[in-house]
């Protein structure tokens, strides 16, 4: 899972918001479940542009939503700020993204004992990519060297709900995909309960992987990660860091579409939505959106999915008399 890129509200206790935080029975409504992934604001202006994207989402009752953590841990006290503030306005479980770069084995187990102090029971536990200015990764002295580890010392840490990363086109650094496959379930033995994809853009590679991983003994949900395609130059950008394949037919979806952005909008939708039409088909009920702290199209493809926000009650004659009365 590509890492891309405020004011903590008081502290509180999961219980609060309305489920157990560890009660994570995703609420498949009309059969799907669907979460939301946000990347930490830089700016006030992009802080804004994300808690539209939130207040947007929320009455979707999104099974949680997410918050990155930039490259080299670079975005740690504003993920930890966003994730805080997230699940305090929305009463919504959250899950912090947490990886094992740039930090030694105890800094990142108080950074986990400071989210469970703030009532955060989900960690979105990955490697992480190498600082910037470094081309390949490199575990920190004294650190978690690799998602397995950080899963488990996640778990002596606190009872956490942990998700981790699985990639359908292979990790661009595994030496092959059974090797690939065989880390994931390291992953999932070492306390995880739910693998996300990589994005992809054709629904039989995620289908194939995920035959594959069940028939290598991986039982945890297995949950597509979805991007609609915004821009399609930072999307090969993503691409190529991650190993996802951009097929052609895509590339041709966005020709001379630079200069449009409302149609090129139109157009991700509809890619998005089939993409999503087709993996329901296939039997898959829960979707993560890389919404790249935008609303429009995640929403919309909801809505085609059938995820809507609850109707308010119609009113009755007898409701309305009383009303009046």
């Amino acid at each position: 899972m590509a890492e891309r890129e405020p004011g903590a509200a008081r502290p509180t206790d999961a219980r609060d918001r309305g489920r157990d935080a560890r009660d994570f029975t995703p609420p498949i409504r009309d059969g799907v479940a669907v979460s939301f992934e946000f990347f930490p604001p830089k700016t006030d202006k992009m802080a804004a542009s994300l808690w539209a994207c939130v207040e947007r989402l929320a009455p979707l009752d999104p099974q949680f939503f997410s918050v990155t953590y930039g490259a080299g841990g670079a975005t740690r006290e504003r993920t930890h700020d966003t994730v805080v503030r997230i699940g305090n306005e929305t009463r919504r479980e959250v899950a912090a993204h947490l990886t094992c770069v740039t930090a030694t084995r105890e800094e990142v187990d108080r950074v986990a004992r400071r989210y469970w102090r703030t009532g955060i029971r989900h960690v979105v536990a990955l490697r992480g990519d190498p600082p910037q200015g470094e081309a390949r990764y490199r575990p920190h002295p004294g650190g978690y060297a690799y998602a397995a580890e950080l899963v488990a010392g996640l778990k002596r840490v606190a009872d956490f709900e942990i998700s981790v990363a699985c990639y359908p086109e292979v990790h661009p650094e595994a030496t092959s995909a059974a090797a690939d496959l065989d880390n994931l379930k390291r992953k999932i033995d070492a306390g995880a309960s739910r693998a996300i994809s990589q994005f992809f853009f054709e629904p039989r590679t995620f289908l194939g992987f995920v035959d594959r991983a069940r028939a290598a003994g991986i039982g945890v949900p297995i949950v597509p990660g979805i991007l609609p395609v915004t821009n399609f130059r930072r999307v090969t950008e993503f691409a190529a860091l991650c190993g996802a394949t951009v097929p052609d037919w895509l590339a041709r979806q966005f020709e001379g579409l630079d200069n449009d952005p409302e149609t090129r909008k139109l157009v991700a939708a509809t890619i998005a939505a089939e993409q999503c039409r087709v993996l329901r088909a296939n039997g898959v009920d829960r979707f993560h959106f890389y919404t790249l702290n935008r609303a429009d199209l995640s929403y919309a493809i909801c809505h085609l999915l059938g995820v809507r926000p609850r109707a308010a009650p119609v009113a009755t004659d007898a409701g309305l008399d009383e009303a009046a009365s």
